[in-house]
């Protein structure tokens, strides 16, 4: 989601090792313990965010294995990110188009596209999973991962809801286990947020620090609380803002002017909205409202009839072609009618 690039850190402090800790754990974490051993990722999902996630690792030096179900995902993954990388290039080289080739040519040599997830893991220090946002999905990914990957290989989540315990409970590694939240579109957006569970360990959470600087991010710290840091900010503001409509109080359109003129944002919420996608927004408040660590049953998270009505509508907003405004063909690319 839209994110402010200047968020404050509220990382937890320094976690003990624990006395159960195995002698081999031990000395694989002094093993891993910086960035500078970090050479090659698995991204599992080549989507808009997978893809992202590998566009910026590759431009960053890194080796990456970009993995999912079928070759048509990955080829269309691909695509997004020649893409992105030529307008990166025609930016960075003044539309000389011999550099544009080269960069982007050498970015593209580091990326390997797979179906077998079990094999991209298997040389990999760092995974990071960018797949639909199902608890019962990922832990599934996770539990078959954990028997490939290297012992000494961390697991991140991308997800932007889910609690990175639930999730990690699949593995056996929850040492080295964190969310890594990255913000769409994922070239463009500096921050990623890093989740800590209680078990992740200082030696794995530097890292991951380490490695987001490396590849030109600005990471933050949180608990594993509901909806991170943006998120749990973000969303209620953005239901709140379909009560005020729902009331009566204001127009839609009144709405969004009113933030971007009167508190600056660069969109109102109800463009927000249409941008992340309706049906996301539902599927997080609906996960917060039912069970959602200090949410459950709030009314700051209750169902809105309004966001209702679009999703049974199928109307998603930019994906989709109408949301809460109707886009000029579909695709978040496309422009508001």
């Amino acid at each position: 989601m839209l994110s402010s690039s200047t968020l404050r850190a509220c990382a937890r402090g320094p976690l003990a090792v624990r006395q159960s800790t195995t002698a081999s754990r031990l000395v694989s974490t002094a093993a891993y313990a910086t960035a500078a051993n970090v050479q090659k990722l698995t991204v599992v999902g080549s989507g808009l965010m997978g893809a992202g996630i590998v566009q910026v690792a590759a431009q960053a030096g890194y080796k990456v294995a970009m993995v999912d179900l079928k070759e048509d995902f990955l080829k269309k993954g691909e695509k997004i990110i020649t893409s992105s990388l030529k307008r990166v290039a025609k930016k960075k080289f003044n539309g000389d188009e011999a550099q544009i080739k080269t960069f982007t040519d050498e970015v593209m040599s580091r990326i390997s596209l797979s179906t077998d997830s079990a094999k991209a893991v298997s040389d990999s220090q760092l995974v990071i999973e960018a797949i639909v946002e199902n608890l019962d999905t990922k832990k599934a990914l996770f539990k078959g991962l954990d028997a490939a990957a290297p012992k000494d290989a961390i697991f991140a989540s991308n997800t932007s809801s889910l609690p990175i315990a639930d999730i990690a409970a699949a593995t056996n590694r929850k040492d080295r286990f964190v969310g890594l939240h990255y913000f769409n579109p994922v070239p463009q957006m500096k921050l990623v947020e890093i989740i800590r569970i209680p078990e992740t360990s200082d030696a794995v959470f530097q890292t991951l620090v380490d490695v987001s600087k490396k590849m030109g991010k600005v990471p933050v710290a949180c608990k594993d609380t509901p909806g991170f840091i943006v998120n749990r900010l973000l969303v209620p503001y953005m239901m709140e803002s379909l009560r005020l409509v729902e009331r009566g109080d204001a127009s839609m359109e009144d709405v969004d002017t009113a933030m971007k003129l009167g508190a600056g944002y660069p969109m109102g919420p109800f463009e927000l909205m249409d941008y992340v996608g309706l049906d996301t927004i539902k599927f997080i408040t609906d996960g917060w409202y039912k069970n959602g660590k200090g949410l459950a049953g709030d009314n700051l998270v209750a169902p809105s009839a309004l966001l209702e009505k679009h999703v049974q509508a199928k109307q998603f907003g930019r994906k989709s072609g109408k949301g809460f405004y109707s886009y000029e063909g579909v695709g978040a690319d496309k422009g508001k009618k």
